[in-house]
């Protein structure tokens, strides 16, 4: 199998100075050369010295229809690359991309230009969608000063809650969720989540559940009874729009519920519940586990749909 980086990101948005820097690192100087497929050209340039160094070849990429598995396949025989970074270009549509059948992603990271993603994100949300939904990095460089940054962070958590998300200055990582930008107060022991607030509360806690380890969650849910789910457990919660219209998510932690039994399939429920912090095998370590103490049925919210628009 041979190792594929992908770097997405729009033109201008770091690819290439993330590139080079990775290139530079002693992690990735190991035996045998690289293939970079470049494909987009921006206003800077790769050093000469550094791919020679590297021991890294370039291939320029101009048509989409060339990144199918028989010319890649091409220039793996005229190469013979021990691992392949691939520089690709953000307007182009990532699902249409067919490696070698022994061609294995490694790795994606999108790189975004953070004063430009508002503009992206109104403009061109599904591309964008397609960069992010299989990163296991997102990088927001050039983000100091800007005031928006824990709402650039919940807009991509909505379409890939599992990616690691970076925010970067001219002097190096940032930290993004701050307590006072979130919409309820964290000196409440008991929190009361609106449409907005579940939203924000379930991606914060999947990166921040010690802020609410000591506190009461209040929301209306829908039931999930997964198949196969142990008995005493459901999932209550709630669909959102990450992206579009036809791009949909449940967002919901596993809740111990006694009376479980009770509830059925679809159900709209009021759920008071405690969260804590425990092993549970679909998340394939520890997470947030709600313990209900009352659970209610109760009428459907008049907006049953949660957006990140």
């Amino acid at each position: 199998m041979i190792p594929v980086y992908v770097i997405n990101g729009f033109l201008d948005s770091g690819k290439t100075e993330f590139i080079q820097y990775t290139l530079t690192q002693p992690y990735f100087r190991t035996k045998g050369k690289s293939l970079l497929l470049l494909c987009e050209e921006g206003e800077t340039e790769y050093d000469v010295g550094l791919l020679k160094q590297s021991r890294t070849e370039v291939e320029l990429i101009t048509e989409e229809n060339q990144l199918d598995s028989v010319h890649l396949l091409e220039l793996e025989k005229k190469h013979k690359p021990e691992r392949i970074v691939i520089e690709y270009n953000g307007m182009w549509n990532y699902k249409k991309l067919m490696f070698p059948w022994h061609w294995r992603v490694e790795q994606q990271i999108t790189l975004i230009d953070a004063s430009t993603f508002p503009l992206y994100f109104t403009n061109m949300k599904s591309l964008l969608a397609e960069m992010l939904r299989k990163s296991d990095l997102i990088v927001f460089n050039r983000a100091g000063g800007i005031a928006d940054l824990n709402i650039y962070k919940r807009n991509v958590k909505a379409i890939n809650q599992s990616a690691e998300i970076v925010f970067e200055d001219e002097n190096g990582e940032m930290d993004a969720m701050f307590e006072e930008d979130l919409p309820y107060d964290l000196e409440q022991d008991i929190l009361v989540l609106d449409n907005q607030g579940y939203g924000i509360w379930y991606l914060d806690s999947l990166e921040h559940i010690e802020r609410y380890l000591s506190k009461r969650v209040v929301f209306k849910a829908l039931v999930l009874k997964p198949e196969g789910f142990p008995q005493g457990y459901f999932v209550p919660g709630r669909m959102a729009m990450t992206c579009c219209a036809d791009d949909m998510a449940f967002l919901g932690f596993v809740c111990k519920y006694d009376r479980s039994a009770t509830l059925a399939e679809r159900d709209w429920v009021k759920v008071t519940a405690a969260v804590t912090k425990e092993y549970w095998p679909d998340y394939k370590g520890v997470g947030p586990v709600l313990h209900a103490l009352s659970v209610e049925k109760t009428q459907a919210p008049e907006q049953e749909i949660i957006s990140f628009m």
